[in-house]
């Protein structure tokens, strides 16, 4: 049998042209971009490689910016965008499918897409000059090798905007979500323990007003606590009024915590209720099911996800019909009731807001860009020029019915549980100059943050906050209450401070069993030098501190012990060590943490440095610890114990001394005067690449507080610069 045979027609050859035509001419345009871009933007590069960008437009320095970062660590900007979009299996496989999937019920690219086209002008420039920095950086590297995404889009920067919808969507858990999506009853069985012990997520925030300063200049500390290496501390400046200097997420494209000259702000991660899960009551009708919603039934969106994931021979896809009602997607099934979850989903508002308050001039213009309410979770502590401080509450909660307890899920088929709107900025419990001249949050409740000038928990309804005073919250207080003389030193030395008040209440407690004991318990000889040591104990970490050892251990032991026992009886570790923890208990943890010391180092006098260590040997992003490579001793403890400078730190497979992951990551002191000044430091160093002299650099001035001076100004990077370039150059 003859083949056919295809003649090529004009129409055929002309639809082929133009396809051809508009595939250069869109690259064509591309590159023009680019190579504007280039030309107007200079990259300097200080004494410790922070990147001082500047550029003609704000766009100009987006994509310069963006570019630096990637110079310094593009593998963890395509990690944050892998996670973001829910692509993370397409790198990692199958054990990446169910965040994924989690992430992608809220995340979906052709909703991103709609709302780029709807997003305003100048946001869509700087989304396109974000992706321009991107796909540039990686046509001037081949050498990088994305391991997903090898070209950016615009819409892309839509999926991480730092209004929390990722730490958000992260409170969903994912063995639940994977029984009900993959109808696994094994997946419930899975015992799933919270770590008692586990970091403190979050940050510190202090802002002091001239009132109690030296100069009479407002001072703010900015201190996020996340794991380390999470973002780069860089400047970008326009002359379109953009000059904002702090620590920026990897692949996001504004200052996430920082300053510009006239104002500065910080966030801290609180426990405001901005999220709600709903008991839908579900039926099922043919084929088709639907839920109750008062008197009505309505039917259940159908939404099919596909997961792209990485095999052995490439890739397969894993396709999922999720659930949707009113209120949001379904995560769980609780008996014979669906659980769906309703939270803020405003990317587009979240962005404007990110970015907008970085060009903020002064209290009103940073209050309008808050309006926006696209802050779902983090408080904001404020300072700026004029002396104003500020406390702002996350700007999205939902109005309520106050009848329902909103710790709960509630029931979704009572229309009465549907969200009332959004509370106004004017119903959120902001604070603008305490009279006690000073304001804090530690990831705390905000009814102590002023001391006697706080708000009253009781003028706002229960769902506004639900957190509590932690220890950390009564060390602010500590070094705030009473002092009038701060100066930019004495705030680094605060947020230094080496108290551990957790330990106020629950080591006398140990101290009374110990004297209660008989002179015939074995426990009375074997703990009586470990009891002396801890009875004599300031209270204080350091270094060199052989009860800081021994506190940590017992305590680290103890809680791990009695945390359940204390969530039945609805205490803290805290609370129900001081009070209720038997004599036994508390002296058997520490004879345990002798044991483990005497074990692990020698002895149990090990001073306190020679076990807590910072060590960074490796770029990857799961980094791995070596008892025999170098580290460097670290003084103050977890956050859990009231450290306001919180270090992480645990044993890993193989060691023995315990490393830190999170906790201080970027430290800043600003003062706002005629002009700004500041100091700062970051955990390791700004480069990822461990043959840069700049990927730990910092690592003893990180250790030790000794934070070096900020380069805000040109005239101070005069002697302070390594290079000055242009992108690609």
């Amino acid at each position: 049998m003859k083949q056919p045979i295809f003649r090529l027609t004009g129409l055929t050859y002309f639809v082929i042209f133009l396809f051809s035509y508009l595939a250069v001419s869109a690259q064509s345009v591309e590159q023009r971009r680019w190579a504007a871009h280039v030309q107007n933007v200079t990259i300097t590069r200080d004494d410790w490689g922070i990147a001082h960008v500047s550029g003609k437009s704000d766009a100009d320095a987006v994509f310069g910016m963006i570019y630096a970062q990637a110079e310094d660590d593009f593998n963890r900007i395509e990690t944050n965008y892998l996670n973001s979009l829910g692509r993370m299996a397409e790198a990692e496989g199958e054990s990446a499918i169910w965040s994924d999937l989690r992430q992608r019920l809220f995340i979906d690219p052709e909703g991103l897409k709609a709302h780029y086209a709807k997003s305003p002008i100048w946001l869509k420039q700087l989304m396109t000059a974000w992706a321009d920095g991107l796909n540039f950086y990686l046509s001037k590297h081949p050498n990088v090798k994305p391991r997903v995404i090898t070209r950016f889009e615009p819409w892309m920067a839509l999926s991480f905007t730092e209004g929390s919808i990722g730490g958000d969507i992260e409170s969903i858990d994912l063995r639940q979500l994977r029984a009900f999506y993959e109808d696994d009853a094994m997946a419930y069985a899975m015992p799933v323990e919270r770590d008692p012990l586990a970091e403190p997520t979050g940050s510190n925030g202090i802002a002091i007003a001239p009132v109690n300063t030296v100069n009479k200049n407002a001072l703010l500390l900015i201190n996020p606590h996340t794991s380390f290496y999470f973002r780069s501390e860089l400047q970008m400046t326009s002359k379109q009024g953009l000059n904002a200097y702090g620590a920026v997420t990897w692949g996001q494209f504004f200052i996430y915590q920082g300053f510009n000259e006239r104002l500065g702000w910080m966030h801290t991660s609180s426990a405001v209720d901005a999220i709600d899960e709903f008991q839908e009551t579900v039926v099922k009708n043919g084929d088709r099911y639907f839920y109750k919603h008062g008197s009505d039934e309505r039917p259940v969106t159908v939404k099919t996800i596909k997961v792209v994931v990485k095999t052995g021979q490439g890739t397969s896809e894993r396709s999922f019909a999720t659930f949707h009602t009113h209120h949001g997607p379904i995560i769980r099934s609780e008996k014979d009731k669906w659980v769906s979850i309703g939270l803020m989903n405003k990317p587009v508002e979240a962005l404007m807001q990110s970015y907008g308050r970085t060009k903020a001039k002064n209290y009103t213009e940073f209050k309008q860009v808050m309006a926006l309410q696209a802050n779902s979770s983090n408080a904001t502590l404020y300072a700026d020029a004029e002396g104003n401080i500020s406390y702002f509450h996350p700007n999205f909660v939902p109005r309520r019915d106050p009848k329902f307890d909103w710790t709960e899920p509630v029931d979704g088929s009572d229309p009465a549980s549907d969200w009332k709107g959004i509370m106004s900025f004017n119903e959120l419990p902001n604070l603008k100059n305490p009279a006690s001249g000073w304001v804090y949050n530690s990831n705390d409740w905000p009814w102590s943050a002023a001391g006697s000038g706080s708000l009253k928990q009781s003028d706002y309804p229960k769902y506004v906050d639900s957190g509590e005073e932690s220890a950390r919250g009564r060390h602010a207080v500590l070094v705030l209450q009473n002092k009038k003389d701060f100066t930019l030193e004495s705030l680094k030395a605060a947020a230094y401070d080496s108290y551990l008040p957790w330990f106020e209440r629950t080591l006398p407690a140990l101290i009374k069993a110990w004297d209660g004991l008989s002179a015939a318990d074995p426990l009375k000889s074997k703990l009586s030098g470990q009891i002396d040591v801890l009875r004599s104990w300031d209270l204080r970490w350091s270094t060199e501190s052989v009860p800081t050892s021994l506190a940590v251990f017992w305590a680290d032991n103890l809680v791990r012990k009695v945390a359940a026992e204390g969530r039945k009886s609805g205490m803290s570790p805290e609370d129900f060590i001081s009070k209720k923890a038997t004599p036994f208990q508390l002296l058997e943890a520490l004879s345990t943490a002798t044991d483990k010391l005497t074990s692990d180092f020698g002895k149990w006098q090990t001073p306190w440095g020679e076990i807590n260590r910072f060590q960074r040997i490796s770029p990857e992003i799961v980094h791995p610890f070596s008892d025999v490579a170098p580290s460097i001793p670290v003084g103050f403890t977890s956050g859990n114990w009231g450290s306001l400078a919180s270090f992480g730190a645990r044993p890993f497979r193989g060691s023995k001394k315990w490393y830190g992951t999170s906790g201080n990551s970027f430290v800043a002191v600003v003062e706002f005067g005629k002009t700004v000044r500041a100091k700062a430091v970051t955990a390791g160093g700004e480069s990822g690449d461990p043959k840069s002299k700049h990927f730990n650099d910092q690592a003893e001035r990180y250790s030790t507080g000794n934070l070096r001076e900020v380069y805000f100004y040109p005239s101070q990077l005069t002697g302070h610069t390594e290079r000055t370039y242009k992108p690609g150059n």
